[in-house]
């Protein structure tokens, strides 16, 4: 068996296909062995490419923004899309049928304080005709805070990825009234990195192997036994909470039956960054993509 460490930079359901190249046995299919970590708060999976201690990282095609701007060849090469779209959610303390985004102008809303969650929310905010500056931002720190500050009672809303606003809606502390994804549309938003010497790999041609069966997987099997298996690594999630979650996601489209990531998706990243006011310039997709190795 080929041994190989994965590295997410944010651990949720939303990344279930990646999860479940290991839940549902499709690496040691193919002949490898995975173990898994998530990297710190703050800190971005790259950090565990470039010093060698991961192979694959769950990442995005916006992580190379910062490297190109200073003129560096960023060390992450995308090679192949986890989601297409925007997975986080909305989450308000009571049920709210007429909501509008409007109602986030004035309220406190607790959130990510930085990088593409930030972005892509504001970019979401401006595409419902909103403005972002009248919202009152609580930013806590990464997920597990966000989810603690809520619920000990800071915020009239929360954006989390699932399975967050799925738990808080079980256990009756919260209420998702949006989704950010629809409002942005198809977008470059997370993806599969690795270094381009591991790309020229044959270990890297079995992932790959592994990964497409994933995606079909994701598609064709019901949410519920997604959940069942993937329930191991979600020790604080309910099982019915994780189905929740992954259906959510299968019906919204994030998992799409391509693995490519797309020039027009690409395109639209750049417009979230450009928006968002970090991009130096609109760098083109083979400075931060690549196909997916065969």
């Amino acid at each position: 068996m080929e041994k190989i460490e994965i590295q997410f930079t944010l651990f949720s359901a939303f990344y279930s296909p990646l999860i479940s190249t290991m839940s549902g046995g499709f690496l040691k299919e193919e002949g490898i062995e995975a173990t898994y970590s998530v990297s710190p708060p703050g800190v971005s999976a790259i950090k565990a490419l470039e010093d060698g201690e991961a192979q694959v990282i769950q990442s995005a095609p916006s992580q190379a923004f910062n490297s190109l701007a200073k003129g560096e060849t960023p060390t992450a090469v995308h090679f192949a899309q986890i989601n297409e779209m925007d997975g986080f959610f909305v989450t308000a303390r009571e049920p709210d049928p007429d909501f509008s985004w409007k109602k986030l102008e004035g309220a406190e809303v607790v959130m990510f304080g930085g990088g593409q969650p930030l972005a892509m929310f504001q970019y979401a905010c401006y595409k419902a005709g909103i403005d972002f500056s009248k919202i009152k931002p609580i930013n806590p720190g990464g997920a597990a805070a966000i989810d603690k500050a809520f619920r000990e009672g800071q915020g009239a809303y929360v954006q989390q990825q699932g399975p967050f606003p799925q738990q808080l809606a079980a256990d009756g502390v919260g209420h998702i009234v949006a989704q950010v994804g629809p409002q942005i549309g198809p977008c470059a938003f997370s993806s599969l990195a690795a270094t381009r010497e591991w790309l020229a790999t044959d270990v890297a041609k079995a992932f790959m192997r592994a990964y497409r069966k994933t995606r079909q997987y994701m598609i064709d099997t019901p949410a519920t036994e997604i959940a069942k298996a993937e329930k191991p690594y979600f020790p604080d999630i309910d099982e019915a909470v994780l189905a929740d979650c992954i259906a959510t996601y299968q019906h919204l489209g994030c998992w799409t039956p391509h693995v490519e990531i797309t020039p027009e998706a690409f395109e639209v990243t750049l417009d979230v960054f450009e928006h968002f006011g970090t991009l130096k310039e609109r760098y083109s997709y083979d400075q931060v993509c690549a196909a997916p190795p065969a």
